[in-house]
């Protein structure tokens, strides 16, 4: 899951190396990957036309992982991947789901070459694909409660579990999201809030409607404390028959498979190009820095040789021009408050309608001595 290409690039390289080579080579090689997948890949100098291709990779289960063969669908869906040039060889290998036989001679020349190769290299994700497509089938026989379909339990890794819930006119796939860091989870809601934005939109309008909670959906009560124990939320996304018809229930699959991968993907570039800009922005900071104490120990330089007592008044005017320009807004401010306030037109209506009245007296008063 952590490769986004369905062709493993490692096993694509040797195969191609094997093909390519002009005299018959010995190859015992085992090669591992993300996700406790295995190939062991043989090759005699005997026998030059025959490579036999050994998979051991964790099956796609409910509930559990576990380690029996495969299952007949996918067996068939193996078998139409370049059935000219590769048959199962039955029994596996000990300790491998399934052993290939490739026939090297059939693989045609030129440009077709390589297409063949890498559809060989692709069998582990068809093997991992078809499981999900089977259950997905299968959905309609599962038992209902109460009216409603039991969530599925998927298991691909032991931390990366998801359920597919079966609705009358839809498929709902849920990912609880679990994160080691918490700047981790910060990134994370952040991209959750801005994939259900972007899905919400009239351009984006086909495709699967995404929802993430910080809470558990309600079609997931009464399953386990552990499975539902989350830091990052659960995401939601609805399947409906449109996302699963021809071609596009692969790539539908294919997504739902890649999800948690792509997430964990797109968390670590975002923390990469945060921490790149970060550093960027202290080194253009500390470069400021160290200008201006060049200016200053040039200006330093420039005046020393005018002696102590030039510096030292130099640096006390400087302080009291400082001062000033600090103090001079303030006491201006606090001038105006003190000041009278002025309004435009007050004075005439004062004369007119504030002047105190004469009174007369027909009372006359003596002057005391």
């Amino acid at each position: 899951m952590a490769c986004f290409e369905r062709a493993s690039p490692a096993l694509r390289d040797i195969l191609l190396k094997r093909y390519r080579a002009e005299k018959p080579m010995e190859i015992d090689h085992h090669l591992y990957e993300f996700g406790s997948v295995e190939y062991h890949i043989q090759s005699s100098a005997s026998d030059p036309y025959h490579t036999y291709l050994s998979i051991s990779t964790p099956l796609l289960s409910q509930g559990a992982l576990l380690s029996h063969g495969l299952s007949h669908y996918t067996i068939e869906m193996v078998q139409g991947v370049s059935s000219d040039v590769m048959e199962i060889v039955e029994p596996a290998k000990e300790g491998y789901q399934l052993t290939l036989s490739i026939n090297f001679d059939k693989i045609p020349h030129g440009k077709d070459s390589v297409k063949a190769i890498t559809e060989i290299s692709s069998v582990q994700a068809v093997i991992l694909s078809s499981q999900l497509k089977e259950m997905l089938l299968n959905l309609n026989s599962q038992v209902t409660f109460q009216g409603t379909y039991k969530p599925i339990k998927l298991v691909y890794h032991p931390r990366e579990s998801f359920f597919v819930i079966r609705k009358p006119q839809k498929i709902i796939a849920v990912f609880p999201m679990r994160f080691k860091e918490n700047s981790d989870v910060i990134i994370a809601t952040a991209f959750f809030q801005e994939l259900m934005d972007v899905g919400s939109s009239q351009e984006w309008a086909k495709v699967p409607h995404c929802t993430w909670s910080p809470i558990p959906p309600p079609e997931l009560r009464g399953e386990s404390f552990e499975d539902l124990s989350t830091n990052g939320g659960f995401v939601s996304f609805d399947i409906s028959s449109r996302h699963v018809e021809g071609k596009r229930l692969d790539k539908t699959v294919w997504s739902l498979l890649n999800f948690n991968a792509y997430v964990k993907y797109h968390v670590k570039c975002t923390r990469g190009f945060i921490q790149r800009r970060m550093r960027k922005r202290l080194e253009s900071l500390v470069e400021v820095l160290q200008s201006a104490s060049s200016e200053e120990k040039e200006q330093f330089q420039k005046y020393q040789g005018g002696g102590y007592k030039y510096i030292s008044k130099l640096v006390s005017l400087s302080k009291s021009k400082i001062l000033k320009r600090r103090y001079g807004n303030l006491s201006r401010k606090i001038k105006r408050l003190r000041s009278r306030i002025k309004i435009h037109g007050f004075g005439r209506f004062r004369r007119r309608w504030l002047r105190f009245p004469k009174f007369s007296s027909s009372m006359g008063y003596a002057k005391l001595d």
